[in-house]
């Protein structure tokens, strides 16, 4: 049976095998969407050969960056994102694969931002740089807005948590958490921001869908910002994998 699957560690928090299973039924497709937990990506071949019917894989934390060293192709627009989180599997006649990369967070991403910006939505703080954070600084380049990557760890071009004060946050009127804080069953924690300073001007995006409201969203919406979760992003780029996985 035509396979697709997810490949990350952990996966207990991913939402992908219930959102496919879910559209092969409405759909009456035959198809399968399975788990891979890999504390390992030198895993990743034995899962490709123990399953020959897999066509598609999408790739979740820790691997989006860490998995374009396996893959033999990437879509040209990988060399500026640097991340992929989508992989069309192909078989050759003697039985070996063809991986291509791609990624689909920045069409997800992009279309469920755009609908939410302002004229004053100019500049914008991106909190964490794990791979999903390529993708949103990428798809906020192309939207023609400027950006800071906030993290833990300060350098020369990334600065820390402990850097943003009030005339940071004023005039970075978007924030977007690309970080796993607040992700269920971990609700009480939040990126480290002086939410004090946040005013209705504000636009806070959360790439965390569970739950709906995370802590960082909640402190947003109590200062009068718009807010926004991770989940119509979600199904934007799942569709797209979709998309991908059955471009003939």
């Amino acid at each position: 049976m035509r396979t697709y699957g997810l490949i990350g560690y952990p996966l207990g928090h991913s939402f992908s095998k219930k959102f496919f299973t879910e559209k092969f039924e409405k759909e009456c497709l035959s198809c399968i969407y399975e788990n891979f937990e890999l504390p390992n990506l030198d895993l990743l071949p034995e899962v490709l050969n123990a399953n020959t019917e897999l066509v598609g894989l999408n790739v979740t934390i820790p691997y989006k960056e860490k998995i374009i060293p396996f893959l033999n192709e990437t879509d040209p627009s990988i060399n500026e994102i640097g991340s992929v989180n989508t992989i069309r599997v192909s078989r050759k006649g003697d039985g070996s694969f063809h991986l291509k990369g791609f990624n689909t967070d920045v069409y997800g991403f992009g279309g469920s931002l755009k609908p939410l910006l302002k004229p004053h939505h100019q500049k914008a703080l991106i909190l964490g740089t794990g791979g999903a954070s390529k993708a949103v600084a990428w798809t906020l380049k192309q939207l023609g807005i400027e950006y800071r990557f906030i993290s833990r760890r300060s350098t020369d071009c990334i600065l820390g948590y402990n850097q943003l004060d009030k005339a940071l946050i004023e005039e970075h009127t978007l924030i977007v958490n690309t970080t796993p804080l607040g992700t269920f069953p971990k609700t009480d924690a939040c990126p480290d921001i002086p939410y004090q300073f946040i005013t209705p001007n504000h636009l806070l995006y959360d790439l965390v869908y569970n739950p709906e409201i995370t802590l960082f969203l909640r402190k947003g919406l109590e200062q009068g910002a718009t807010i926004k979760n991770g989940l119509e992003m979600l199904h934007l780029q799942a569709l797209k994998s979709w998309e991908i996985w059955n471009d003939k």
